[in-house]
């Protein structure tokens, strides 16, 4: 990895990181993308003091992961010096526009002629100086976890209904509006039609056909649906019909019961109707 930090005379100082791209000029924000993800890596840097001849975009940096690429957009030239470990040293080459050119670890000058204004009519060289160096990337230290601890942070099974129990058909019956996208009803099923409803999917309603049965089992999934803290039961206020609407949208939304168990017991049902066989229609005695 790399970083590239940009500094110049009244210019404040950007550091880049592998991955971004800076353009710089006298203007150069009207050369980004209009669409906000493609300029999300890009980064516009206005230089200050610029003569007005200077192109408003003058250069793009370019940060990979282990090159520097600048590419000169600027209708002057520009040249640019650096140091290097080499036989010959210093180096200098100028750069026209089209041009591209890979920067040399170190530091980086580059130099527009007569680019900043210094007075009304006066002009002075522009420098910008680029230092480019690699970065070694940081180990992340992970917390040693141990065995006894990583037995405790095993995921366990949120709670829930054991499928095909009492309390499992009376929560589904409770929460039908909401699984089947009627929840605009206007009130939640009685006792009554809850005991109907079981009994028509299961084809046996346990003890439900009596009332205080499926108070008890309306009770059970409120404690597990809601939790002994925000059990509406616990709270002792509120209408039962109010009480008994909230459970069943509680025991939708937690998923004690789905929309796929519901066509789960739907299906079961009709294949239990067709199964069912049909007597045979009794013969009519015969005519005297």
């Amino acid at each position: 990895m790399l970083r590239v930090t940009l500094r110049g005379a009244g210019l404040p100082t950007v550091v880049l990181g592998s991955g971004e791209t800076l353009l710089f000029g006298r203007a150069p924000h009207s050369a980004l993308p209009e669409d906000p993800d493609a300029s999300l890596a890009l980064t516009a840097l206005a230089l200050p003091r610029c003569a007005p001849h200077v192109s408003r975009l003058l250069g793009e940096l370019v940060v990979g992961e282990e090159t520097v690429r600048l590419r000169w957009r600027g209708s002057g030239e520009t040249q640019v010096s650096s140091l290097f470990d080499a036989p010959g040293g210093a180096r200098r080459v100028t750069v026209t526009e089209g041009m591209s050119l890979l920067l040399d670890e170190g530091e980086n000058a580059l130099t527009v002629m007569r680019g900043r204004q210094s007075g009304p009519a006066t002009y002075d060289d522009l420098t910008i100086v680029v230092d480019v160096s690699p970065v070694a990337p940081v180990a992340v230290q992970r917390p040693r976890v141990t065995e006894a601890e990583m037995e405790g942070a095993v995921t366990a099974p949120a709670p829930h209904l054991v499928p095909l129990t009492r309390e499992w058909y009376v929560a589904l019956a409770l929460a039908e509006p909401w699984l089947t996208g009627t929840d605009d009803y206007p009130r939640p099923p009685s006792n009554r039609e809850i005991f109907e409803r079981v009994l028509a999917w299961h084809g046996y309603a346990w003890n439900l056909e009596r009332a205080q049965r499926v108070d008890d089992a309306i009770r059970s999934i409120s404690r597990l649906a809601f939790g002994p803290r925000d059990d509406p039961f616990q709270a002792g206020s509120g209408r039962a019909q109010n009480v008994r609407f909230a459970i069943g949208r509680r025991a939708a939304e937690v998923r004690l019961v789905t929309a796929e168990d519901l066509d789960e017991v739907e299906r079961a049902a009709a294949r239990r109707l067709a199964g069912r066989k049909v007597p045979p229609p009794q013969a009519s005695p015969p005519a005297p």
